[in-house]
């Protein structure tokens, strides 16, 4: 229902607005010689960037002076708001007070974010990395010791950073293959990898009776595809079909912790025998974490051929570092809170609400997809069961124009879709605010 040539000339009129709006980002980013893709990762050069100022709460502010309500949130590395005052204080305190960012030591803020984890997830043992990535690639080390199995099994377009062996798609004919932009991989991913879609409790049945899956690692909903949900018995499903089979399982929970305070795990009360997570965990401080089941932790402790405590590729120097602990145990013991996840999913009620009554007021042919304070809009009807369906429902140029119509109005989106997430500074005005940009966007697709 969308007119081509339409959407292509308001994407090139939001984008001159766009450049004429911010001179002094433009002008930083040419300047940046002498960085790789002139950007601080070249992921960042999905958009045109904008240069941060500032950051508070839920708002940022750009180079050029713009407020702007930000859902993007760090790509849920800023789940907690930006600089909320507990962490502020507790990184504060750890670097002037106390002092010791790292000193290769531990400090009991490590066991009180431990235990806490362990409450939330209900895996009781937990160890810390810098990354949601890392915790992934110490996950599969030790679920490849402890069964004598090579391979690892993922959803189709699942999202666990760059673990090298997550990058493993079904392609158009339904076969495995290395996901296209795989760069510079190390082996051929089918030597390291099994792959099902979500939501095919067959598939993975077909795949793990081949006897030679170490660990099913999944997030329990697709996010960085855009949001395809688990249907219901989905993941009661897949503990069975492990647990059948001698299989770990393995919840990648960094980016599904949008749905509540122990995110999907910890809401449907799922038993995984591992959990990883990272990026929102620490208010914006590089944490990550991976917790095990009793079961898996004594079988590891109990493997005297194992080495855990120098060079066995689970650990690096800069893990559980002081600053880390003591954001992430502010972050957790007063920020990202029960009560706190309540107030941003109510918000993010409100605002799902909302954006699904512009799609059908509009007639479009869309949905919107909702996993707990994070929502976006998916441009097919029905939305996407499966990620390769989700990959297929893309469409780059809807994204750029709905990104550059936010931006220009004082809102900022992620930039690999149109994903909008809430944090506890979040208001009920922030997202009235997206709301009322999002209607007026259709309403320029389609006047």
């Amino acid at each position: 229902m969308i007119d081509r040539a339409r959407l292509a000339g308001l994407v090139a009129a939001e984008r001159r607005l766009f450049d004429e709006r911010n001179p002094r980002s433009r002008s930083a980013y040419a300047a940046a010689d002498h960085l790789f893709g002139r950007v601080p990762m070249t992921w960042m050069n999905k958009t045109t960037p904008l240069y941060l100022a500032a950051a508070r709460g839920a708002h940022v502010t750009d180079l050029d002076g713009h407020d702007l309500v930000d859902l993007c949130l760090g790509d849920t590395g800023a789940m907690a708001g930006h600089s909320p005052a507990p962490v502020v204080d507790a990184v504060a305190r750890r670097l002037g007070e106390l002092g010791g960012a790292t000193a290769m030591m531990p400090t009991e803020d490590a066991a009180w974010v431990g235990a806490e984890l362990a409450r939330r997830f209900g895996v009781p043992y937990w160890s810390f990395s810098l990354t949601a990535t890392d915790a992934n690639r110490w996950a599969i080390r030790l679920v490849r010791a402890l069964t004598g199995r090579s391979k690892i099994l993922f959803h189709s377009y699942c999202y666990h950073g760059s673990v090298d062996e997550s990058l493993i798609v079904l392609d158009a004919a339904g076969r495995p293959a290395s996901r296209e932009g795989n760069v510079g991989a190390p082996t051929d991913v089918l030597a390291t990898s099994r792959v099902v879609e979500i939501n095919d409790l067959d598939g993975l049945a077909r795949e793990l009776a081949h006897g030679d899956v170490a660990a099913v690692l999944i997030e329990p909903a697709l996010t960085n595809i855009g949001i395809v949900l688990p249907e219901p018995g989905y993941l009661a499903g897949v503990r069975e079909l492990t647990a059948a089979t001698g299989t770990l399982l393995i919840h990648d929970e960094t980016h599904t912790f949008s749905a509540g305070p122990g995110g999907v795990t910890g809401r449907d009360g799922l038993r995984p025998d591992v959990v990883t997570i990272g990026k929102a965990i620490a208010g914006g401080i590089p944490c990550g974490a991976y917790g095990l089941s009793a079961e898996l932790a004594d079988r590891a402790l109990g493997r005297a051929d194992l080495d855990l405590v120098d060079m066995g590729g689970v650990g690096g120097t800069l893990a559980g570092n002081p600053l880390s602990m003591a954001a992430a145990r502010a972050t957790l013991g007063e920020v990202l809170t029960d009560d706190a996840f309540a107030r941003m999913i109510a918000l993010t009620d409100r605002l799902t609400a909302a954006l699904r009554a512009t799609v059908a007021g509009a007639g479009l042919p869309w949905s919107v997809v909702q996993l707990g304070a994070r929502v976006e809009v998916r441009f097919t009807a029905p939305a996407p069961r499966t990620g390769t369906a989700s990959h297929l429902a893309a469409d780059a140029e809807l994204d750029d124009f709905l990104h550059l119509f936010a931006a220009n109005r004082g809102v900022l989106l992620t930039p690999f879709h149109n994903m909008a997430l809430t944090c506890p500074a979040t208001t009920s005005s922030d997202v009235d605010a997206y709301a009322d940009v999002f209607a007026a966007a259709v309403a320029a697709l389609t006047g």
